[in-house]
């Protein structure tokens, strides 16, 4: 459960009587909704009890847009409205069920359930009134439209594909990199966007699969220029948020994003449209500095191209539905791939495709969070098994991905905790439920600080922050509190747990 509370008082009174890990209590407020909104999940059911009332009548069609966005196709909506005399001074403001009837209709729900209750404190003119609103679907025409691109709409190379792709990968693995741009858009940087594409062709270039109907090995592609050709001798898995890159890598990366850039903003996000004809995405460039001598894929760095609008409505559904979306947009990618190597009288080699196809991510290298563990232990720092509080030695060190590799590939610092051996080997691929989360809390965040941002090279403590804030939503800063991580991590928990439905692990059945 995610509770949504602007008040810290009545927070903190919620939290004194409800302290039950599986419940996070948030910062938030309608009719902006900011932080529910980023966290890219959404709920079953939304609550909103004596709440309506306090939200002004001009700003009701937002709030009620914000809960329908963050409401799981089938999921419900329960408001509690005070109906009786108007209270300005209380910031009350009048309501009616008629007027959530019409929210409900204009927004693609349907109102379920009415009913009403007198005051139970027996006050006079005041009553309350139950209605449940129903979301049959999505009710933002996000999917449709995304099957339609991906399956229908008409394409002469693959570009509007690996832009789809191209979000689909940061919505799911890089979502703290976006930002809200406005009532209806978030804005990913443009630089993130030519990496990600860059990353994706890289082992199709270079594996000579065609992307168009024209002349094999990237010849006629736009973006394949001296610095993308130059990258090809670089591993792909390099090309990623927080690498540093120095001297002809850093000037042959840098024109390869830069040629990327222009290629993306005047090939698919150009033809890339809504059924009324109007742009699906909108572009905003930035005037692109001069080649570098060293080159960090830092958040600086990522913002200096300019920025990327996407829909909030897009954006939400790659980020729920990345486990359909990802394998069509693949699927259609292939097809097309052969369709073009036929044009050209090849044959593909379907191993290979599907091999050069397959996202590449960093190899589970946990060697810096096992170094800084036996550094600490042979220091003579008492160091602790985050999951069970027991003492760790040198022969009983392993380090856990704290959310398991097979369901969400990530080697970032902050996922990386020590751990006993009998531990990790009872935990397996599972992710960790609230409250045996909760309880190592103390532990993990005593482990990021001495593990990571107390190291003597201070490039590991710059490295755990690059990867917190662009891995980790709802962060919104650039040196977030250790605090704020873990309740970062707990919200990611949250939706790897609903969106995929990891298996969950306890320690307390292995303890006992």
């Amino acid at each position: 459960m995610v509770a949504a509370e602007p008040s810290s008082r009545m927070r903190e009174e919620g939290q004194r009587r409800h302290p039950h890990p599986r419940i996070r209590w948030i910062d938030d407020r309608l009719p902006a909704l900011s932080r529910v909104a980023r966290l890219g999940t959404a709920f079953d059911v939304i609550l909103l009890s004596a709440v309506w009332m306090h939200v002004s009548p001009g700003e009701r069609a937002r709030a009620f847009r914000k809960l329908i966005n963050v409401l799981k196709p089938g999921g419900l909506i329960a408001v509690t409205l005070r109906e009786g005399p108007a209270e300005p001074a209380r910031g009350f403001h009048p309501v009616s069920a008629h007027e959530i009837e019409r929210l409900a209709r204009d927004h693609g729900g349907f109102v379920e359930h009415v009913d009403t209750a007198p005051d139970r404190g027996g006050r006079r003119g005041l009553r309350w009134t139950h209605i449940v609103v129903r979301l049959p679907d999505d009710g933002t025409g996000a999917l449709p439209l995304l099957r339609h691109i991906i399956l229908n709409d008409a394409k002469s190379s693959t570009y509007k594909l690996a832009l789809l792709r191209t979000l689909c990968r940061i919505a799911d693995g890089a979502a703290g990199m976006s930002r809200d741009a406005g009532e209806s858009h978030l804005s990913v940087p443009l630089v993130l966007v030519a990496l990600t594409w860059v990353r994706l062709f890289h082992p199709l270039i270079r594996g000579d699969f065609p992307q168009a109907p024209l002349l094999p090995d990237g010849r006629g592609l736009s973006f394949v220029r001296h610095g993308f050709r130059e990258i090809l001798k670089l591993p792909a898995g390099d090309l990623r948020i927080g690498m540093r890159f120095t001297g002809d890598h850093a000037r042959a990366l840098h024109a390869a994003l830069r040629d990327a850039r222009e290629t993306i903003v005047s090939q698919p996000v150009h033809y890339m449209t809504v059924p009324n004809g109007g742009p699906l995405l909108r572009p905003l460039k930035r005037r692109i500095t001069s080649s570098p001598s060293e080159l960090i894929l830092d958040e600086p760095y990522l913002l200096s191209f300019g920025e990327l609008h996407v829909p909030r409505d897009v954006w939400h559904a790659l980020q729920r539905f990345s486990v359909w979306v990802e394998p069509a947009i693949v699927a259609e990618w292939r097809r097309l791939m052969r369709e073009y190597a036929e044009a050209q009288g090849r044959r593909l080699d379907e191993g290979r495709m599907v091999e050069a196809m397959t996202w590449s991510e960093p190899s589970r290298d946990v060697q810096l969070a096992r170094g800084r563990t036996l550094e600490l232990i042979e220091r003579g720092r008492e160091m602790r098994c985050v999951w069970s509080g027991k003492r760790l030695t040198t022969a009983n060190l392993d380090i856990d991905h704290c959310f398991p590799w097979s369901a969400w590939p990530c080697s970032d610092l902050w996922n990386l905790l020590p751990v006993r051996r009998d531990v990790n080997s009872r935990k397996g691929a599972r992710l960790p439920d609230a409250v045996t989360l909760q309880s190592a809390a103390e532990r993990i965040i005593e482990w990021w600080h001495e593990g990571y941002r107390q190291a003597e090279n201070p490039r590991v403590g710059e490295r755990f922050v690059r990867e917190v804030t662009a891995t980790l939503p709802t962060l919104g800063t650039a040196a977030p509190e250790l605090e704020d991580v873990f309740e970062a991590v707990n919200l990611k928990r949250l939706r790897l747990k609903h969106d995929q439905r990891v298996p969950e692990w306890s320690i307390k059945p292995a303890m006992e």
